[in-house]
């Protein structure tokens, strides 16, 4: 197990000060690793804070340049750094924040071909893709290979968190069952910036809590914010009998890297939330 150095005891001293973390969680998040999907919107703040905190072992998949537009919101970059791979300006600037941790970076495109050969040997996954296939194809693999998931999204000016633990609480595909046929993204219809901070923020804040085992948290629970109403929900996910992969009777029982899911560009339309 590493150790901290004295330098990190007083890098991390705000973080020791609160009882729910002292030493030894800070301990903990040194030793601990996780899996962030995606370096953009939601994934600049995730990595920002679980960097700055000192969450030892981050690995990052990544495989898109900067582009102008990206800029609105994905805070981990510079106007200078577009046309410019963000895999490799991650490494960099993550490493300048906090030198005492190790950042590995995949500069490659996450698909139904590597997923389940590269998403392994962390504590959890964190999911800030900016597509719904990927969603899909993230919980499948999480949800075979028993590593627990936290989940985001933003769109417009609403955005939600998901806290899966598999085979203990519902998966996406609970509240997700399919991809619908209409397409409708953050390109197309627009985002606001700041709640994908917010949202990724949060996204860090239950990362730290779930390796630091704190409760409650957002593990079988579903975060909703509407930001023009600043209205905040926070709901129990109900257990889906007929869900594809974790129901009574599932019908994708080992994962499948032909299935359709994983490549329908398009958003789906939720299974539970009118209810909830």
């Amino acid at each position: 197990m590493l150790e901290l150095t004295k330098e990190e005891l007083t890098r991390y001293s705000r973080n020791i000060f609160l009882k729910e973390i002292g030493k030894d969680g800070q301990l903990k998040l040194k030793n601990s690793s996780v899996m962030v999907i995606g370096a953009g919107g939601l994934g600049s703040p995730i990595l920002l804070y679980l960097t700055a905190i000192g969450v030892g072992h981050i690995t990052i998949i990544e495989s898109d340049r900067l582009d102008l537009t990206n800029l609105q919101r994905q805070i981990l970059y510079r106007t200078s750094d577009v046309g410019k791979h963000k895999a490799a300006l991650t490494k960099e600037y993550l490493e300048q924040l906090n030198p005492h941790i190790h950042v590995d970076v995949i500069n490659d495109r996450l698909t139904p071909e590597n997923a389940f050969h590269l998403i392994e040997n962390v504590d959890v996954v964190i999911d800030g893709s900016d597509n719904f296939p990927t969603r899909f194809l993230v919980n499948d693999v999480c949800y075979f290979k028993k590593i627990p998931l936290i989940s985001g999204g933003v769109l417009q000016f609403y955005g939600m968190i998901m806290g899966i633990m598999p085979e203990q609480t519902p998966c996406y595909r609970c509240v997700f069952e399919h991809p619908p046929e209409e397409q409708e993204n953050c390109s197309t219809v627009g985002v606001l910036g700041p709640l994908v901070g917010s949202i990724g923020s949060l996204m860090a804040v239950e990362t730290i809590k779930f390796l630091l085992n704190l409760k409650p948290n957002l593990m079988g629970k579903l975060l909703r914010i509407d930001a023009l109403t600043m209205d905040f929900r926070l709901t129990e996910l109900p257990v889906n009998e007929s869900c594809l992969i974790c129901g009574k009777n599932p019908k994708i029982k080992v994962f499948d890297p032909k299935l359709q899911d994983y490549y329908e560009m398009c958003n789906p339309t939720p299974y539970f939330l009118k209810n909830l």
